[in-house]
């Protein structure tokens, strides 16, 4: 049952990094598409998802935040990467704002996916 836990949840965090990174090209061009309805829904049913996963994950592991310091840092690192994505996405109140904040939240995507594979919680700083 847990392989196939954390090979949707890996399948769900590439959604979600597809999804951010499209609407990020679509943010940087102007695009539209920003405003139409599936554009604005499917990234919370395809976050919500992971969410799931990673909950199932962490049960089955025994391992939860505030226990294990990697999962910790991956909590953090995810408020950070939220808070940048939403500067980028939608709050940024011009261009270079909002392109300095994408670049800070796909440093901590990748963070993030760093403290995943190493179970580190410095991730690819140590």
């Amino acid at each position: 049952m847990y392989p196939m836990l954390k090979n949707l949840h890996v399948l769900f965090v590439t959604l979600s990094a597809a999804g951010f990174l499209l609407r990020s090209f679509w943010m940087l061009t102007g695009s539209g598409m920003l405003r139409h309805p599936l554009t604005r829904r499917l990234p919370h049913v395809i976050d919500t998802s992971l969410l799931i996963t990673a909950i199932g994950m962490m049960a089955m592991l025994s391992q939860y935040p505030f226990v294990a310091g990697w999962l910790t840092a991956k909590v953090l690192g995810l408020l950070v990467y939220i808070v940048l994505g939403a500067i980028a996405l939608t709050y940024g109140r011009t261009r270079a704002v909002r392109t300095s904040a994408l670049v800070g939240a796909l440093l901590a995507f990748a963070w993030i996916v760093s403290v995943a594979i190493t179970k580190n919680p410095w991730g690819f700083l140590a």
